[in-house]
């Protein structure tokens, strides 16, 4: 079937109206407590996975300045949007679950708590919560590669009964920053292993390109970065890593034994390049354990974000096709579209 929105639009403020976006203020000034009160009874999976395989999505971009989107420079720094692209994916089955900032959970915490206060289902429940740890290299920043660790902590991930942890370094052999970040990293994964807490590491080879540091997307520069992370800390024993997907892909399969989840870059405005990416990648080897994926979910174009995030997850846990996942997100376009405003009013 031939990929087409079909004049379809996803509004965001229709799925997620302001009087809700402007019951989180309410929440954090009257009651904050009750974003440690929803982290306490939230239901946690007893394993990570359910079947060896993860589809998460990334909601991280905004503190790092990564703002972007199409030819609009600030466009993601509409929360009332962004969120309700996050939360038109999490609030419905399809994912196994979300990693974010602290701002980003922690509003996330206060809705499903609201919901829940209505009668409703808790949507975090027996999800994947994973908290983003460093997030001071901000892009255009002159010190972009030295990207310390600025928001969750191990022992913060711990107190809000998430996860995991996930973290990221950006390797430029010309610039003494990346060797910083390095070394924080190293120490993030001791710190997340002495707290039992699985951390998931993106390593990313960058060069500059017109300004700006641009990832590689190579199989021989991929395969020699994975040694350095998975090398990073004491043990590797609950690592895993986020690598973006590459032509030969069965190359970067057998450059580690850690599970792989695939990740998805800027966003295209067509969902299909993805899918079809996931697609091939998930069939590279026995390494290669899902998707850690952002802004292609987030932003698909005038498509439904929800959509898009149930074809990818069925590629990654049922190994359907790129043309079997275009169909499945042409019928699940706007399913469970009140999945917030039939509890919130």
């Amino acid at each position: 079937m031939a990929y087409s929105v079909q004049g379809y639009e996803f509004k965001y403020e229709d799925f997620f109206p302001r009087k809700i976006f402007d019951q989180i203020t309410e929440v954090r000034v009257s009651r904050p407590e009750a974003i440690l009160e929803a982290a306490e009874a939230r239901r946690r999976r007893e394993d990570l996975t359910t079947d060896g395989k993860l589809t998460i999505l990334a909601a991280d971009h905004p503190a790092r300045m990564v703002t972007s989107y199409a030819d609009e420079p600030v466009r993601m720094a509409n929360r009332q949007e962004y969120l309700a692209r996050v939360l038109r994916v999490i609030s419905s089955p399809g994912v196994d679950g979300v990693m974010g900032t602290t701002d980003i959970i922690e509003d996330l915490l206060i809705v499903h708590h609201l919901v829940k206060e209505k009668g409703g289902p808790g949507f975090l429940d027996d999800r994947v919560i994973l908290g983003s740890m460093n997030r001071s290299g901000l892009a255009g920043s002159a010190w972009e590669l030295d990207d310390r660790y600025t928001c969750f902590s191990a022992q913060s991930i711990a107190d809000l009964n998430l996860d995991g942890a996930k973290t990221m370094f950006r390797l430029a052999l010309e610039d003494p920053n990346s060797n910083l970040t390095l070394d924080c990293t190293a120490q993030a994964v001791n710190d997340c292993v002495a707290l039992g807490i699985p951390i998931f590491v993106e390593a990313l080879v960058v060069r500059q390109e017109g300004g700006k540091w641009k990832a590689a997307k190579n199989a021989d520069d991929l395969v020699k970065i994975m040694g350095v992370a998975t090398a990073l800390g004491e043990t590797s024993r609950l690592t895993w890593l986020k690598i973006p997907y590459c032509d030969e892909y069965e190359r970067v399969a057998r450059a580690t034994t850690c599970p792989i989840l695939m990740l998805g870059g800027e966003s295209r405005g067509d969902p299909t390049g993805t899918l079809k990416e996931f697609a091939s990648g998930i069939k590279a080897g026995a390494s290669v354990r899902g998707a850690l994926v952002g802004r292609n979910v987030i932003y698909p174009g005038a498509d439904d974000p929800l959509a898009v995030a149930v074809a990818i997850s069925e590629i990654v846990h049922k190994q359907i096709s790129a043309d079997e996942a275009v169909e499945l997100l042409m019928k699940k376009r706007g399913d469970n579209f009140d999945a917030l405003t039939k509890w919130l009013k």
